[in-house]
């Protein structure tokens, strides 16, 4: 299998959050392509899971599609090499108010791969106990609580339309699943 090799690269965008970039790439043919492409910090998601066996999402308005969403926590790397896990906790504690002492890597997967770096990590948080909310300025969310099982079934349904918190759910009902007789 042969690779694209960047021949010249071009930055057209430089934002807060993303960097928006323009390549001349060399094909395994010897032709030339334009590759455009978005640089991304990566992020992390949380299913949060409490022994009742109920869990907790938010709910917040999306500018893009101008709607609002059904999500798990989570929330982007804020520098280079930061650490998925600790973002993850960071992430879970400032949107929710809850903390968890016991975190599974359940996966890390690339959503927009044709047109982006982004890589998500994906984690079960268990353990969970009170914390504090801290939500960034200009951040405006409802915490959700709901029995586990009504959240895997909207995901299995397609009613949380979030690409990121339907693949935190099923990752997560997978692990428990092959990992738990009993959710909680």
């Amino acid at each position: 299998m042969a690779e694209e090799r960047t021949l010249k690269s071009e930055q057209v965008f430089d934002g807060r959050l993303l960097k928006v970039y323009r390549d001349e790439v060399a094909l395994p043919d010897g032709r030339h392509s334009v590759r455009e492409w978005i640089d991304h910090p990566g992020a992390s998601a949380v299913v949060p899971l409490f022994p009742d066996g109920t869990t907790v999402l938010v709910r917040q308005f999306r500018y893009p599609p101008r709607r609002f969403f059904l999500e798990v926590p989570a929330g982007k790397l804020d520098r280079p090499g930061e650490d998925p896990e600790a973002v993850a906790r960071r992430e879970l504690e400032e949107e929710t108010g809850w903390r968890a002492r016991t975190l599974v890597h359940l996966a890390s997967l690339y959503p927009c791969i044709g047109y982006s770096n982004e890589i998500i990590h994906f984690y079960l948080a268990r353990d969970l106990e009170p914390g504090r909310q801290q939500l960034a300025e200009g951040e405006w969310l409802e915490v959700v609580r709901m029995p586990l099982e009504e959240a895997f079934a909207k995901a299995r349904r397609g009613e949380i339309a979030d690409m990121k918190s339907t693949a935190a759910l099923l990752l997560a009902e997978a692990f428990l699943q092959k990992n738990d007789k009993a959710v909680g």
